[in-house]
């Protein structure tokens, strides 16, 4: 609700307004409102950070860009004006090829994708033994890894020495370790140790500590530790927070029955890629049975009580009544076809 305010800004001695809402009157969202908000930031977090991150790297790129090139065509517009050597055509031509190289400068778009190929990038030279790519994505982020403490770079360094060593190329992996190791050893002695020890170990070695070193698995070390590092980056989660949400919700679905073959429709986990999502997931605690008719989906109690068929086969007496109007009397069960009077089954439920 507005208020007009007094001419000298003190709104204090204005009259209040008449009935105001609790809302109003205390000059605060209401709490319900407020946690509904905090809770959607929550979610939009890391959609945000993503294109925000970059958008700051994109704006530091075309800015530098945009400096080099201005410079350049004013520098060029000079050179015409000054020189005596160009003709009027010659004149209007080179500024005409200034000008589209002007209008060449283009923003890149701000979409997500750009960031998550550059990651593919890294993640497939990765997969290929290759660490240049990462080693580029280190540079380009150096400042915020540094940050944030990562080691990342250094464990694509070891790897390339050990590969140094793997090949049997020991004056080079020494040179490598003296230009790229040896600025770490300061806060990671051991692990450089340990890694320098390979030099006398070799690859073929059956030394445990060292062997493992050589191990194809060491790649998949990290590609998992990329990953890490592009999420810390960005501020995402490794697993995505689509998945996380539906866990949260199927994780008070799941029982037993969600797996078998007669699983009703309704429920979610009868699809199959509802139930990878929550095959790891613990089953949920029920306090209390609850027993459901297969054939009207409703709850089977003290008033609509179950009764068992000659199969075994549970409903509630209310389905297998309306299926004896239906059928003078026979009830037919939707799961084995198994067909019987509903006189017998109450008969024999009664017993």
């Amino acid at each position: 609700m507005e208020m007009d305010s007094l001419p000298n800004g003190n709104s204090a001695a204005a009259s209040p307004p008449q009935n105001p809402t609790p809302a109003a009157a205390g000059g605060m969202t209401p709490f319900p409102k407020l946690t509904q908000l905090t809770e959607a930031l929550k979610l939009e977090h890391q959609f945000l950070r993503v294109p925000f991150e970059h958008y700051k790297k994109t704006i530091r790129t075309d800015h530098r860009a945009v400096e080099k090139e201005i410079t350049s065509v004013i520098s060029n517009v000079a050179d015409v004006s000054d020189s005596e050597n160009f003709s009027k055509d010659d004149a209007v031509n080179h500024l005409t090829s200034l000008v589209s190289r002007l209008q060449g400068l283009k923003r890149k778009d701000l979409v997500d994708i750009e960031v998550f190929q550059e990651a593919k990038k890294v993640i497939d030279a990765l997969q290929n033994k290759e660490v240049a790519p990462a080693l580029a994505w280190c540079s380009d982020n150096k400042s915020r890894l540094k940050k944030s403490k990562s080691k990342f770079e250094f464990q694509l360094r070891l790897q390339e020495f050990i590969e140094l060593v793997r090949g049997e190329n020991n004056l080079r992996a020494i040179t490598y370790a003296r230009k790229y190791l040896a600025p770490w050893g300061a806060t990671h002695m051991k692990e450089l140790q340990r890694v320098m020890a390979t030099l006398a170990f070799k690859s073929n070695t059956e030394c445990t500590t060292y062997k493992a070193l050589f191990e194809p698995k060491q790649w998949d070390f990290l590609v998992d530790q990329f990953k890490q590092e592009f999420c810390k980056l960005y501020g995402m989660t490794l697993e995505p927070l689509l998945n996380i949400y539906l866990q949260a919700g199927l994780s008070a679905l799941n029982t037993p029955y969600c797996y078998e073959d007669d699983c009703t429709k309704e429920d979610p986990l009868s699809q199959e890629s509802f139930r990878k999502l929550a095959s790891p997931l613990p089953y949920s605690k029920q306090h209390h049975s609850k027993l459901v008719c297969y054939i009207t989906k409703e709850l089977m109690d003290t008033e609509n009580p179950p009764q068992v068929l000659p199969n075994g086969y549970v409903y509630s007496t209310k389905a297998l009544e309306e299926m004896a109007k239906k059928n003078n009397g026979k009830i037919t069960c939707p799961r084995t076809g198994l067909v019987c009077n509903y006189s017998d089954l109450v008969k024999a439920y009664i017993s």
